[in-house]
């Protein structure tokens, strides 16, 4: 997907009133801010789940963004060890010139604990090819979400997302379709069956996921676990409130609010 475009690849925003995140911001994220009207220069924190270019690419230029132009130091940068140190894997994938930028800089260990601005965030195990890859729960006062980023299912997974309202799944393959180190439609409903969110939201869609049909996938989770289940579109928009709903369409700027690019 990231190599040819068939859907964005630019990550998450997560806004409150007092909050404006950018989760993996991939290949697109600045241009798809801006289109979308989302200034990047209002960002308080980026997030980044690991050290692959699907996730991290625009991780720089959104903390410039972010710093205005490098000139003052702002804001949080969460990140897996992995992309601000690297490992026997990959490569450091956020220079120490953009690292050392920021007001806050914490490094994300599964079960590590910390709050930006009115929410509480806590990093989630994941197992993939990246070993130091984490997800992310985000404690709200509607209640709590969370993104499980790339993974494949492990024995305990569901420990991390138990009690939620809302689960982001990165679901890359389509039932049947098995590939080390990511979800596959079999290993969501599993997870699901095990937490049984309010909601179901998958994203981070492979060509085999677009190709099979990610709305088919999404009934297919919703008939098997019996939590309604959609698979996220360019632009959509999820608001995290007293009810969740979905648009597809503009962003806009409430609080609550989650939107996929």
């Amino acid at each position: 997907m990231t190599i040819t475009q068939r859907r964005r690849t630019a990550g998450i925003r997560v806004m409150s009133d007092i909050l404006n995140l950018h989760l993996d911001p991939g290949p697109g994220a600045l241009v798809h801010s801006i289109n979308e009207g989302l200034n990047p220069q209002k960002l308080n924190a980026v997030i980044v789940s690991h050290s692959h270019p699907d996730h991290y690419t625009d991780a720089e230029v959104m903390i410039e963004a972010m710093t205005r132009g490098m000139t003052r130091k702002h804001g949080v940068l969460a990140a897996a060890r992995s992309v601000l140190e690297g490992n026997s894997v990959v490569e450091a994938s956020i220079s120490k010139y953009h690292q050392q930028m920021v007001e806050q800089k914490i490094e994300a260990l599964p079960q590590v604990k910390f709050r930006i601005a009115d929410i509480s965030v806590s990093a989630t195990e994941a197992r993939h090819s990246d070993p130091d890859a984490v997800g992310f729960r985000f404690a709200t006062e509607f209640g709590d979400f969370a993104y499980t980023t790339d993974t494949e299912y492990f024995e305990d997974i569901a420990k991390y997302y138990q009690g939620l309202r809302l689960l982001i799944l990165c679901d890359m393959r389509p039932s049947g379709k098995p590939w080390k180190g990511h979800m596959t439609t079999d290993d969501a409903i599993k997870i699901i069956e095990e937490t049984h969110p309010q909601q179901a939201v998958l994203t981070h869609l492979g060509m085999s996921m677009i190709f099979q049909g990610p709305a088919k996938e999404a009934k297919l989770i919703e008939e098997r676990t019996s939590t309604p289940t959609v698979a996220a579109v360019d632009g959509m928009s999820v608001e995290f409130g007293e009810k969740i709903t979905m648009q597809v369409g503009k962003a806009k700027t409430q609080q609550g609010l989650t939107d996929f690019f």
